[in-house]
């Protein structure tokens, strides 16, 4: 190391001062490259642990990048006469003016280190945060990307999140059920028209479902009472036309089968779905 930073001051000042930018801009592509190939990696594990290493990753080569140039610069500076001592000293006082000036920045970045670290939310997960509700696309040191029901990307500064409703199961989970009276034969005509006009809506209001409808089949209670239940898996707060439109049709058609049927016949229900409790690995290399 001795002989070849004496072999670089053997060079003429120009000379020098290249051999400095050449070495950290060859440092730079070659950490590029790195987090080029990283990336491609990460992207093919579908998993939720690799998705998270890629806003680690994206802040490690922030500050790799930041501080090889920083060197580069304070070399060249020593080069042209300038004290390394005094060089350090009036950048501290410059960061320091710099982060009192940004302090909004500052609280991005460590916000988007609170999400990281503590595994609140990841990409791909349905939360609702600051009042908007989407899918998360990407975690970033001043910024949560969402993408909503809309199709609109959605950016929220980390430092204004206060709060975050998570959906474990992506989808809210919407439960008609439709009370089966009469003979067996009416019930199953109710059942037949009821299925149809599910799938007809899932057409009108694509928009509002994440999920195709499903038909869970007839229930009968132990009191006797038989429903048929409906489930739709649909964005969160985004009901409405079930409530409405969806509500009113599948009771006008009832109607036409029996002339008795009532609107307190059908129930619309929101839902938790059982699930099975999955421990999130938050790193790479966690398999427990």
């Amino acid at each position: 190391m001795d002989e070849i930073t004496q072999s670089i001051r053997e060079f003429s000042l120009p000379a020098r001062i290249l051999v400095f930018l050449g070495v950290a801009l060859i440092t730079h592509l070659i950490v590029v490259v790195i987090r080029s190939l990283t990336s491609m990696m990460i992207t093919s594990h579908k998993t939720r642990r690799y998705r998270k290493l890629r806003s680690v990753g994206t802040l490690a080569t922030s500050t790799i990048v930041f501080t090889l140039y920083f060197l580069a610069t304070g070399l060249i500076l020593r080069e042209l006469g300038v004290s390394l001592t005094a060089y350090l000293a009036s950048a501290s006082v410059v960061g320091l003016a710099i982060g009192f000036g940004s302090q909004g920045v500052v609280q991005d970045v460590v916000s988007s280190l609170t999400f990281i670290f503590s595994d609140l939310i990841d990409v791909g997960d349905l939360v609702e945060i600051s009042g908007k509700v989407g899918i998360v696309k990407a975690i970033t040191m001043r910024f949560v990307e969402l993408e909503d029901a809309m199709g609109a990307s959605v950016f929220i500064p980390n430092r204004t999140i206060s709060n975050i409703v998570s959906y474990p199961r992506g989808y809210v989970r919407c439960i008609v059920d439709l009370t089966l009276r009469g003979e067996d034969e009416v019930k199953t005509k109710m059942h037949e028209v009821a299925d149809t006009l599910m799938h007809s809506y899932h057409e009108q209001f694509a928009g509002i479902l994440i999920r195709e409808p499903s038909n869970e089949g007839r229930i009968t209670l132990q009191t006797g009472k038989e429903f048929l239940r409906l489930k739709f898996r649909i964005w969160p707060n985004r009901g409405g036309p079930i409530e409405s439109y969806f509500l009113q049709e599948l009771t006008a058609e009832m109607k036409k089968l029996d002339p008795d049927y009532q609107a307190w016949m059908i129930n619309v229900s929101y839902e938790v779905e059982r699930k099975v409790v999955e421990t999130k690995q938050m790193w790479a290399w966690r398999t427990t």
